[in-house]
């Protein structure tokens, strides 16, 4: 990807789930080889891919040539292959911060590793590469950091700037830009939402360091080569919460009384420039539904009663969402109800505790919505709309 440096990749065709995030398209672990006078790998992959991870890594340099092993990143998906690789390397040094070596160690037998600890700004000089370590803690785990190969103006990123995206193509120009892009935000939305405050001052930290890559080479799915100037841009954006004129609507029903009440609201926002997604839990996967979330400046949430209570795709939701903790966005809630109406008020509860400005006190319909209740739905919806407008 570089002069004397490699990417060596694992392609997860299967992958459909990671801890709740749907990886429709799979994914794709990534490690580095950077030869200099001195040979160093960054990561390794999961573990259930070790043994063609060894075989793909043999085709490229014989192991017991590497002299040093820099973990970036200590989760199982970048780390897992690490105890059979130390085995067959045996590497001189094993670069990473303080709490990586305590993270490894906690999950695997490291007596014997040959921890070398790096802090912030700490360089190593392999003859002809210098590597500058620069911190990353909590994006996404608190050992983190990423690795800058001066002279090839390359960045080895480990999560971040990643995709889960099961891909024979290794560069970003290499694959239809929505898809990339789609790809891009639902990783962002899923892993990062929760650490934005983290991640701008890490993106302002390399704009103090004058680090300026020409190739962001991340753990997961496709490198940016073509775009890697936009890639941050947009990182910037997100970690910003900022936001365009769309709203997202997100609902579960049971007998279709809150999904006639979502469409209405829809054809309320959906005039005058307004971007609008309609979501029901039964048939969209959360974790598609944040990425659409991800820059809408407002969510509207509506769910029917089930025991009292909201129906358990929404809890689910709204469980999940809160956990990514998204911020700058206008909200409201409706819904149905049969002999007790209580929707409304346990929606606005969580929408609250996240800090979503409330557009609205919500709408709640007796079982089928009449003219009223429709009308009363049309109305939020052009609320809603003159809301995001600044009307």
């Amino acid at each position: 990807i570089a002069p004397n440096v490699h990417c060596l990749s694992t392609v997860d065709w299967i992958l459909r789930d990671f801890h709740g995030y749907q990886t429709e398209k799979g994914s794709t672990y990534n490690s580095f080889l950077v030869k200099g006078e001195k040979t160093v790998l960054f990561d390794t992959t999961k573990a259930s891919f070790t043994k063609e991870y060894l075989e793909g890594l043999k085709k490229v340099i014989e192991p017991s040539a590497i002299d040093f092993i820099v973990v970036n990143h200590a989760e199982m998906d970048h780390s897992g292959a690490l105890p059979e690789v130390i085995k067959v390397v045996q590497p001189e040094k094993l670069y990473c911060t303080a709490n990586a070596q305590k993270t490894l160690c906690a999950h695997f037998d490291c007596e014997g590793w040959p921890f070398e600890i790096v802090k912030e700004g700490d360089t190593l000089d392999l003859g002809g590469k210098t590597i500058e370590f620069v911190g990353s803690p909590m994006l996404h785990w608190p050992e983190s950091m990423v690795s800058y190969i001066k002279e090839d103006k390359v960045l080895i990123s480990n999560d971040i700037f990643g995709q889960h995206l099961a891909t024979n193509e290794r560069f970003d120009d290499l694959v239809e830009p929505g898809e990339l892009y789609f790809q891009a935000a639902k990783y962002y939305a899923n892993i990062f939402y929760p650490v934005s405050a983290g991640m701008r001052k890490f993106l302002a930290k390399l704009e103090k360091k004058e680090i300026k890559p020409s190739l962001l080479a991340c753990d997961h799915g496709l490198l940016w080569r073509k775009d890697a100037d936009k890639i941050m841009n947009r990182y910037i954006d997100w970690s910003e919460h900022k936001n365009i004129a769309k709203a997202v609507i997100v609902y579960d029903t049971m007998w279709e009384s809150t999904a006639h009440m979502a469409r209405t609201i829809a054809d309320g926002l959906g005039s005058d420039g307004i971007s609008v997604r309609v979501f029901d839990l039964r048939y969209n996967n959360r974790s598609d539904i944040i990425t659409e979330i991800l820059e809408a400046r407002a969510v509207i949430i509506g769910s029917s009663v089930l025991n009292k209570n909201i129906l358990p795709k929404m809890a689910d939701f709204l469980t999940y969402m809160n956990g990514l903790s998204p911020q700058n966005k206008l909200a409201a809630a409706f819904g149905s109800y049969g002999w007790q109406d209580t929707i409304v008020k346990q929606l606005n509860g969580m929408l609250e505790e996240m800090k979503f400005e409330l557009v609205d006190d919500g709408i709640s319909s007796n079982y089928v919505p009449d003219g009223d209740a429709l009308d009363r739905c049309f109305a939020l919806g052009e609320k809603i709309r003159d809301k995001i407008r600044g009307a």
